[in-house]
């Protein structure tokens, strides 16, 4: 069932918030729709008031969001809870933001959640067959129960369980009041009692007679005797009631199978079960003739027990002819198959003689009787599904006679060539025989496993030491048990089918997979006698719902729903072999009656994995975990250490996220504040017993003693805790649930007050303190530990987060062998903590073998051993500062504990330290400008050593390598990771904790930067990160990461809130890659000493990339920033920044050129051709996209060298800048020059500026064919564009020769050239360009415009390849050299010809710039071969893999012999560059969308390109560097010579999201 459809609004259409505080838990969504969260469990606190919500957070345009819908089962306020009740969330897409929807938890269940969407075809150029819609797989929440006593919630982790034997509690209700109040006086808060019900024959607890009655020998009122004692539990005794709910099986003896044997597992409703029931019913009836038989009835060795077997091998599986059940009956079968091939009924399977036909020939005859025999399994066999009733199996005899007619023809009498009968039936009798070989030995496989595990079962029964010894086989003692309960004879079982009447019994199988039904259909366990029988249980048949079995569900349902009535707490006995299913129903038919029953569960299946698969499903609080499972005391401190809780120092990032983040104090005090917490990794949560009912006690298992110690170190996991009846009193030994008829006594019960002290009948007065302490730890949150063992000792330490108070114990075990002194324990050192004895204590037990003899021997009364606490005395506290020394005294034997309260002093803060830390940020960071951030957040190890003359680097930590950034980012990128991991391991937890070295080094360099006056805004965020280190610098080293971490993530979360306001709203508000995006424009942007825009002034320069083009020379780079200014400055809204950046080039520009090299103008170096195209399209981009931006043209700036004049002259000469010209003006200087043509050779031409280029390459020459408008230029010994890599190697004789010359027209600089030229010819109508055009030689004059249409006439024929060669004639192609069609050239008229007709990455760009160019339908199957060929998970590939140039690994230190590779030579051949993504994605949505005609159809588009962005966006959520590298090898691996931050990476990033807003806003 489906609810109301809702409409979800994305992120800017919330409606405006409430008054109300709320709690939000963040639970992200992948491209799949799987939680993104760790490890995928999702396990929230308990409902609360007002309710919390699960924001659900889908990106963009997820693939899920395609015609997509969100189902969530979790039920508004007041509806009740239907597991498939699923209320409906549509999903509307965002490409430039993020879906959240709000859904509140009301109360507590295992809650659900699946999404459905038509899955996103693969992207073609032409229309593809549509998808058909699907939905992903079910993941769950699980809320835990909220439990309360008197109206105070109970954390789980505050309850302390009580295990009880309920047939042992003695008389209602004076023993059970009397044995209940002595619970609650030891501070135990919840009592489990085995099942209260009906007893079977058995009396079994767990052998439930009658589900519906309670025990009225106990309860003589039944149910409202349970319901008195139930409240008078809670309202006097303060504590909660457990109870196991049983569902796998009824006592052999419950009246109602007789009315309802279909309820279990028999012949009639498990036909498999046959041959079980078979050799079941043989041994039996053997076991009673073994006396016959003369074979032994006692056996005393083992040849006795091999005698038996003997007998068992031929008397039962032999005589009772097992094998039956496995074979064809090979006469029946050969007469079937004969009649039918004489009879002409003949059925030929499809292919089924592959070329031989469906005529008998040659082939056929020749197969050797094994081939016709696996033809026939293959094709004739039926009844081989599942074992059944015998000769089950048989051969179809149609199909079998085919194989006849294969072998002999087919049988005509009317011929004279009739085939011979005998001979057939002979030849199928034969491969019928064959056949069953392999039945056989499946049968004998089978056989020797009964053998097998007969031969185990029976001689631990009977003869092993550790066995039950069960003595002579009779009649009542058979020599197995029994594996089916055989209900009597009687009115009521005469009106059902004999074969109905035997029932399996339950049991289970070792290592058997908890998910499969051991007495299904496929599965033979009970043939092989795999089970360990419960011979007084019958196992039930749910089958796969209520439909299966109607009066069975009912029955239970019931059942479960009054358990539900009066208990608190299941739990869920024997869990692992409950199908899942079922116990999901059961369970939602117990919410039905109380939402908050606290679930447990005795779960071993043996897989951690599927532990959390029924966790999951069935919202499961706890899995019970033993105690006295450990078998030494290392062992027993790995099970404290799993259930202890989290380190002490434990990193929390909730108090982070919940800062106040800059500009919160100024909103209004009506609006909600939204506390948001993340969905943390959760491990499947313990209820951690010191002892249950199915263990031995400390006095059989360990030593008596070692119950004290035992109990204590349970006490103080961070976990559901609990115990057992006995184990407080030192029973002596496991208590015999079947067949032990003495009750319980204690002398905690009384009657009277329990004090905390040492006494006499066990560990009760100490018992009391230790869950005294453990309830409030549990409900103070006392939630991180810190555990260490020693030799026999195990140290426990478990305070509160917050306010660092605690509690620690010392627990000296005792395990067997190790004597009676305190084992050499030196001395425990308590850093920073002060310490307060609260107590020490000892048990003394009086085990001695006559003493036990004496308790055991107690016929009426189960007892405990002799035995007493007593007060340890002469334990040393020594202090030292705010540290402690604990010493123990000489006598601290085995099963002593020593506890004490602890504090640490310099963590109690007026407000708490930790929101001290956290608190104050947002207003220390509000005047900081994106420059004071680049210094804050950002600067690489070359950066900082400029600006600090080379005193400072970014900080070296021990063990881990140098910071990436000095600033905040590289102390967050590795804390990151350390805080969600709890790394405290880690080197930089380590080095924080061997001293304050980076607390010295954070405020050093900011306190030192914010005394220069451009950077005085910087001493806010200096005096506020100092006033947080003094604070934390007084803990104790092992708190100062946590508590560093929190300074650091604090600072670092303000300084992105604040560079977040400062950047333009579709920043603000898109979605977290954009944001994370549009931070590395404020990474590369900063003051550098050593590098400027201007020679004379120092202004902040965009870095090319980090760290290799960080400083000097090599940080600003013509081509890179023109490139990415669009997106890095324009699209994050720093107009200022790109203006700036386009007046320092304007003013350098010189050949009607800007410079490749800035070098702050002094040494402008003139040798990329592409660069000015780049640089005028920017200029573009700047008029279209700032407020105002057409006044740029009018701008004038100062020049670095004379217009139109090509003399260099250094730039202290008094004519640099001495002219002036506007920005319109540098436009057609450019145009006019390159109209001109340029001719010239580099200035100072040599090695002082390339010492790899040859002498010709220093020539820069270029022309215009104004035949087709496109301009030349280049040689092949100069590489003039972005793929600009110069051969190095003399190994390799490859030095001086370019990668990639790109001489000729390249298709992105005629796209380029065009997109100018059509942009000022439409100024130039609109008055706004005073220029109409630029002059040819003489005075001949050609407008913009018809420049531009000289270049769309020509463009399509020149460039594209068409598909077929029957096109060839329209374009210039040269048919002999075309690899690839379909695809758009990458150069035109280069100096090697091949090169030409090469498949690259960059005819996108000229599709951006400059769509009018190119056809559209040949635009789309370009981009489909670019998407199929060259796009990676992060960049382009360079070239075409099936070009034999095609290089995919760029390492630039290899100096081998390889001409292709040597010195990095294939830096462009191949390897995957990530900027020409960003335009491959803007082309790909530009064309995509002009095909698209409807909203969804639109919606695709979008969805395509979220596809293919997966990689980048997993690229900066990992990358320390925080950015989008340069490049990747093949398929995206690894680059270790690649820029790991780029700006035109990054850059081209955010011009996509630019164009999907520009095209949103315009109605695509």
């Amino acid at each position: 069932m489906f609810s109301r459809i809702l409409d979800v609004m994305s992120t800017s259409e919330q409606p405006a918030p409430q008054a109300a505080p709320q709690a939000v838990y963040q639970l992200p969504l992948t491209d799949a729709g799987a939680p993104d969260v760790p490890g995928t469990y999702i396990y929230l606190p308990p409902p609360t008031d007002p309710a919390y919500v699960v924001r659900f957070q889908i990106q963009g345009t997820s693939s899920i969001t395609r015609e997509g819908s969100l189902w969530v089962n979790i039920p508004a306020k007041g509806e009740k809870f239907q597991r498939d009740h699923y209320h409906e969330y549509r999903l509307k897409p965002d490409f430039n933001g993020i879906t959240q929807i709000d859904v509140p938890i009301h109360e507590a269940n295992a809650y659900s959640f699946y999404t459905t969407y038509t899955p996103l075809p693969q992207w073609s150029f032409t229309d593809v067959a549509p998808t058909k819609p699907t939905r992903t797989a079910t993941y769950y929440i699980d809320v835990c129960p909220r439990l309360t006593l008197h109206g105070q919630q109970v954390p789980v982790e505050s309850i302390i369980v009580f295990s009880t034997l309920s047939k042992f509690m003695g008389s209602y209700p004076t023993d059970w009041d009397n044995h209940l109040r002595g619970i609650s006086e030891r501070g135990y808060n919840m009592v489990h009692f085995t099942p209260l019900m009906m007893r079977g024959s058995s009396n079994s607890p767990y052998s439930i007679y009658d589900q519906h009655a309670f025990d009225d020998q106990v309860f003589p009122h039944g149910e409202k005797d349970v319901a008195r004692m139930v409240a008078k539990m809670q309202q006097q005794y303060n504590m909660l009631a457990m109870t196991d709910v049983v569902w796998n099986h009824t006592a052999n003896n419950s009246k109602w199978l007789e009315e309802h044997p279909e309820a279990g597992y028999n012949v009639e409703t498990a036909p498999w079960l046959a041959s079980a029931l078979e050799l079941d019913t043989g041994l039996l009836e053997y076991s009673k003739n073994l006396k016959a038989l003369r074979l032994p009835t006692k056996i005393r060795s083992v040849d006795d027990l091999l005698k038996i077997m003997d007998g068992v091998k031929t008397r039962v599986l032999g005589g009772r002819k097992l094998w039956q059940y496995y074979v064809l009956d090979v006469e029946r079968n050969t007469n079937a198959i004969a009649e039918a091939w004489i009879s002409g009924q003949v059925t030929f399977p499809e292919d089924s003689f592959g070329e031989a036909g469906i005529r008998g020939i040659d082939t056929v005859k020749d197969w050797s009787l094994k081939q016709k025999a696996d033809w026939l399994v293959d094709h004739a066999l039926q009844g081989g599904d599942r074992l059944g009733e015998r000769f089950r199996r048989h051969a179809d005899p149609s199909i079998g006679a085919a194989l006849l007619c294969a072998l002999f023809g087919r049988f005509d009498s009317r011929t004279s060539s009739t085939p011979d009968q005998r001979a057939a039936h002979g030849a199928i009798h034969r491969i019928l025989d064959e056949v069953n070989l392999h039945l056989y030995r499946e049968y004998d496989g089978d056989a020797a496993e009964i053998m097998e595990q007969l031969y185990n079962r029976i001689k631990y029964c009977r003869l092993d030491e550790h066995g039950p010894k069960m003595g002579e086989i009779t009649d009542s003692s058979p020599l197995i048990e029994p594996y089916f309960t055989r209900l009597p004879l009687n009115e009521t079982t005469k009106k059902h089918n004999p074969e109905a009447l035997a029932l399996v019994n339950n049991g289970w199988v070792w290592a058997a997979d908890a998910m499969r039904d051991n007495a299904g259909s496929k599965s033979r366990a009970y043939l092989r006698r795999e089970v360990i029988v419960w011979g007084d249980c019958v196992k039930l048949r749910y089958g796969d719902g209520p439909q299966d079995n109607p009066y069975l569900w009912e029955h239970m349902a019931k059942y479960t729903r009054l358990m539900a009535k009066y208990f608190q707490g299941f739990r869920i006995d024997n869990c692992h072999s409950t199908p899942i299913h079922l116990a999901e129903y059961m369970l939602d038919q117990a919410r039905s009656v109380n939402s908050n029953i606290l679930v447990v569960a005795e779960l071993f299946s043996g897989s951690e994995e599927m532990d959390f698969k029924f966790v999951m499903r069935l919202a499961i609080a706890a899995l019970i975990r033993e105690c006295m499972q450990a078998w030494s005391t290392q062992e027993l401190s790995r099970l404290v250490h799993r259930h202890g809780g989290v380190p002490i120092g434990s990193f929390d990032t909730d108090e982070v996220l919940n800062a106040e983040h800059s500009g919160e104090a100024s909103k209004s005090t009506t609006a909600k504040r939204e506390v948001i917490k993340k969905i943390k990794r959760s491990p499947v949560h313990a209820l951690f017993m010191d002892c249950t009912h199915d263990n031995e006690t400390p006095a059989q298992k360990r030593d008596a003693r070692d119950t004290l110690s035992s109990a204590a170190l349970v006490a103080m996991c961070s976990c559901a805790t609990g115990s057992v009846f006995g184990f407080d009193e030192v029973y002596p030994e496991l208590i015999e649930l079947v067949h032990e008829k003495r009750i319980y006594s204690s002398a905690n019960s009384s009657g009277g007050p329990i004090k905390v002290q040492a006494g006499e009948g066990g560990i009760g007065g100490v018992r009391k303190l230790l869950n005294q302490i453990h309830v409030e730890m549990g409900k103070k949150e006392y939630v991180e530990t810190y555990i260490h063992h020693d030799g026999e000792y195990i140290t426990v330490h478990r305070v509160n987060p917050r306010t660092r108070k605690g509690y620690f114990l010392i627990a000296h075990t005792a395990f067997p062998g190790y004597g009676n002194g305190n084992a050499g324990f030196g001395p425990t050192n308590l850093p920073g903590t002060k310490a307060k004895l609260i107590g020490s204590w000892n048990l003394e037990v009086d085990n001695s073998p006559e003493t036990r003899a004496t308790v055991i021997g107690d016929k009426t009364t189960l007892r405990g051993l002799p035995s007493q606490t007593k007060e340890l005395r002469g334990i040393s506290i020594e202090s030292a500062g705010d540290s402690t020394t604990i010493k123990l005294p000489e006598k601290f034997p085995p099963g002593s504990i020593a506890l004490f309260e602890t504090s640490v002093p310099t963590a109690e803060h007026g407000d708490g330290l930790d929101k001290f830390v956290t608190s104050g940020a947002g207003a220390a960071f509000k005047d900081v400008n994106l420059t004071d951030l680049n210094f804050i957040l950002y600067r690489s190890d070359a950066e900082e050593r400029d600006s600090s003359n080379n005193k400072d680097g970014t900080y070296n930590v021990p063990g881990h390598g140098t910071l990436v950034y000095a600033g905040l980012q590289g102390w967050w990128s590795i804390l990151r990771d350390i805080v969600n991991e709890n790394n405290l391991g880690h080197p930089l937890c380590n080095h924080l904790r061997e001293g304050q070295w980076a607390l010295d080094y954070c405020v050093g360099r900011l306190e030192r930067m914010a005394e220069k006056r451009k950077f005085y805004r910087i001493a806010g965020p200096a005096k506020w990160l100092k006033a947080r280190f003094d604070a934390i610098r007084k803990v104790p080293s092992f708190l100062l990461p946590r508590y560093f971490a929190m300074v650091i993530q604090t600072a670092y979360n303000a300084a992105v809130d604040r560079s977040m306001e400062l950047m333009s709203p579709n920043i603000r508000d898109g979605q977290a890659f954009l944001r994370s995006l549009a931070q590395v424009s404020i990474q590369v942007t900063g003051y550098t000493n050593s590098a400027s825009l201007w020679p004379d002034t120092s202004v902040p320069s965009m870095a090319a990339g980090l760290p290799h083009f960080a400083v000097d020379w090599a940080r600003c780079w013509g081509r890179d920033i023109c490139i990415s200014a669009r997106g890095l400055f324009m699209g994050t809204g720093r107009y200022a920044d790109a203006k700036e950046h386009i007046l320092a080039f304007a003013s350098v520009l010189k050949h009607g050129m800007i410079p490749n090299l800035l070098s702050g103008g002094k040494l402008p170096r003139y040798n990329s051709r592409d660069s000015v195209w780049w640089f005028v399209e920017n200029i573009q981009d700047y008029t279209k996209i700032a407020p105002n931006g057409i006044e740029l043209l009018k701008e004038r700036v100062n020049r670095r060298f004379l217009p139109y004049d090509d003399t260099w002259f250094p730039y202290t000469d008094k004519r640099a800048y001495s002219k002036a010209s506007t920005i319109e003006d540098i436009i057609q200087e450019v145009l006019q020059r390159h109209a001109s043509g340029l001719d010239f050779r580099e200035y100072n031409a040599g090695p002082d500026i390339d010492s790899q280029m040859q002498p010709e390459g220093f020539n820069i020459k270029i022309w215009t064919d104004w035949e087709t408008g496109l301009i030349f230029g280049g040689n092949q010994f100069n590489c003039g564009t972005w793929m600009d890599k110069m051969g190095e190697s003399e190994k390799a004789g490859s030095k001086g020769v370019p990668g990639t010359p790109r001489d000729g027209a390249p298709v992105e600089c005629i796209g380029l050239l065009y997109s100018c030229l059509r942009w000022v010819s439409e100024l130039y109508e609109q008055g706004a360009y005073k220029y109409k055009g630029v002059t040819l030689d003489g005075s001949e004059t050609i407008s913009f415009k018809e420049w531009a249409d000289k270049i769309k006439a020509n463009f399509e024929r020149v460039y594209y390849i068409p598909r077929t060669p029957e096109e060839d004639a329209d374009y210039d192609v040269n048919p002999k050299v075309i690899n690839r069609r379909g695809i758009y050239k990458d150069l035109y008229c280069s100096g090697k010809e091949y090169e030409d007709y090469q498949l690259r990455p960059n005819f996108p760009v000229a599709m951006t710039v400059a769509p009018d160019l190119f056809d559209t339908d040949h635009a789309l199957y370009a981009l489909q071969m670019a998407d199929r060929t060259l796009l990676g998970p992060q960049g382009m590939k360079t070239l075409d893999p099936s070009d034999l140039n095609y290089r995919g690994y760029y390492i630039n230190s290899e100096d081998s012999t390889d001409f292709h590779t040597s010195k990095g030579r294939n830096y462009h051949q191949g390897p995957e560059w990530v900027w020409p993504t960003g335009y491959f994605l803007r082309a790909l949505l530009k064309f995509d969308l002009k095909r698209r005609k409807t909203g969804d159809e639109r919606v695709e588009s979008y969805q395509q390109v979220t596809r293919r962005l997966a990689g980048c966006i997993k690229a900066i959520q990992e990358s320390p560097w925080a950015g989008l590298t340069e490049l990747t090898q093949k398929d995206g691996a690894f680059c270790g010579d690649s820029c790991p931050t780029q700006s035109w990476s990054a850059g081209c990033m955010i011009d996509l999201f630019h164009d999907a807003r520009g095209y949103e806003e315009s109605g695509y």
